[in-house]
């Protein structure tokens, strides 16, 4: 199986002080500007003119100040204040991104003397109000962050324990088995007496939740009295928290895992989940794999648990303007379960990552998916820092399941509905026990859509099982299937 990772670009950057993002700095902008041209160009999903990338972003003048705006001509781009030109420029050659960052930052700089709103804005203001304009123009996805917010995927600290605060002491309450603080010999009912100096005794549970945060690799010093009633000194260091995202329970015949998100450790626990699980006797009728409320999260990951279950074939693939954003991934590790008999649920929280598993089960027949439509998240970002210190998302390419069909948009459409009444899907059930799959032309016209279908054929495929939260009655269709093989055997037969 070949992988490779999402581009991600890294702009060597000097830091840059508080003062020079609250007042104006028409060369920072400038640089900006240019940078973010220079990276979008090759990579947007369509080939956008530069000119027209700045021209979108000057609009975001007039978010902070109404009155003052770009327009452009074929003689030049200007900028208009009060309906009088106050400043006026040539227009750069088409594929010059340093020249447009330029001329985009002294029509910039202009409005900050003609306008006290857009000038009070500071750098930081205008760029951000430049790039939210400029990619209201793009997919939802595509974004500016400034410097100083927090990345979506930066993972809070932890020691590994929680406290509760008893009559007689503030003691251990939970512990993660793999967190450092049990690495450090911590356990349940352990007593914290001080934390870094500071005494327990009479402090709340929130403030010593509060005591308890820092920043990963930062230490901690912690006076315990251990159960066995021996007092220590204890130092423990904060770590990233990567949260379990890998529940496995027994319900009747049937072995389900749920996954709640893709985070590092996902493929690797779901792999040792399911041996750990098939070893247990009774032996498992069916596997159950439940993706419901799963918003996404590591595409390798997905697509590892993808390749943990299919003996064969493609996993997934993705395609762009850009030959670097295009990728194969196939299954290379064999079936892990052994061609036991799997239900996908789904529903129409069900996006991104999640979404790639439930397509690469369903397209390669491994599996039926039971459910909704899903949210069809589709897309994929390349990311870049820039001089500012901000970042830089700009989708590149597009997702597409085993049999070539996109994710964005028109979801996986699931061999079984239940977003219907609880009568629709009892003779759905029935019909496929008499060898019929009801879903099978909806399936079919959802699996030969290819990238740039119209929105108005992607709204006529998923009417036929419209998005909804998941229900028991997900489970029912999921244990029907298990217990008979005759419906599960119709359910993949006569689809593609």
């Amino acid at each position: 199986m070949r992988r490779s990772a999402v581009l991600v670009l890294v702009l060597l950057t000097c830091p840059v002080s508080a003062e020079a993002q609250t007042t104006w700095n028409p060369v920072m902008a400038g640089n900006v500007y240019a940078a973010a041209f220079a990276f979008m160009a090759p990579r947007t999903l369509t080939a956008i003119p530069m000119a027209k990338l700045t021209l979108w972003g000057l609009r975001g003048l007039t978010a902070l100040d109404p009155a003052v705006g770009p327009t452009m001509s074929a003689d030049g781009i200007a900028l208009i204040d009060r309906n009088q030109v106050a400043l006026s420029a040539p227009l750069p050659l088409a594929e010059d991104a340093a020249r447009w960052g330029a001329v985009a930052a002294q029509l910039c700089s202009r409005a900050t003397q003609v306008s006290p709103a857009i000038a009070e804005a500071g750098t930081t203001g205008v760029v951000t109000s430049f790039f939210d304009e400029l990619f209201n123009h793009f997919d939802p996805y595509s974004r500016y962050i400034p410097p100083g917010t927090r990345a979506d995927n930066e993972q809070p600290a932890s020691v590994g324990f929680t406290l509760v605060v008893r009559r007689h002491g503030t003691m251990i309450a939970t512990i993660d088995p793999n967190g450092p603080a049990a690495a450090a010999g911590l356990a349940v009912a352990d007593q914290i007496l001080a934390i870094d100096g500071q005494s327990t005794r009479g402090e709340t549970a929130d403030d010593l939740g509060m005591a308890l945060d820092g920043a990963a690799g930062t230490v901690m010093t912690l006076e315990v009295l251990s159960h066995h009633r021996r007092a220590q000194t204890i130092s423990v260091i904060r770590t990233a928290i990567v949260p379990e995202t890998v529940f496995a329970a027994r319900q009747g015949p049937m072995l389900v895992i749920q996954i709640s998100a893709f985070q590092q450790t996902t493929a690797a626990h779901f792999r040792q989940t399911v041996m750990d699980e098939l070893g247990k006797p009774p032996a498992p009728r069916g596997l159950v794999v439940d993706l419901r409320g799963n918003r996404g999260g590591l595409l390798d990951q997905a697509v590892s648990v993808a390749d943990s279950l299919i003996d064969r074939g493609t996993i997934a693939s993705t395609m762009g303007r850009n030959p670097a954003a295009d990728q194969l991934w196939r299954a290379s590790n064999g079936d892990l379960a052994g061609g036991l008999p799997l239900v996908v649920l789904v529903d129409g929280r069900t996006a991104s990552a999640a979404e790639v598993l439930a397509a690469a089960l369903a397209d390669n027949n491994r599996g039926v998916v039971v459910g909704s439509a899903t949210l069809g998240k589709g897309l994929v970002q390349s990311a870049t820092s820039l001089p500012d210190g901000g970042d830089l998302l700009v989708t590149w390419a597009r997702l597409l399941a085993p049999l070539g069909w996109p994710l964005q948009g028109l979801g996986v459409m699931p061999q079984i509905c239940t977003s219907g009444s609880t009568d629709s899907v009892e003779t759905a059930l029935q019909s496929l026990a008499d060898g019929q799959q009801p879903m099978g032309d909806a399936i079919r016209q959802s699996r030969s859509a290819r990238p740039g279908i119209a929105l108005n054929k992607v709204l006529e495929i998923r009417d036929a099982c419209p998005a909804a939260l998941g229900s028991s009655l997900d489970m029912q269709a999921a244990q029907f299937l298990l217990t008979t093989p005759p419906a599960y055997s119709a359910a993949l037969v006569g689809t593609p």
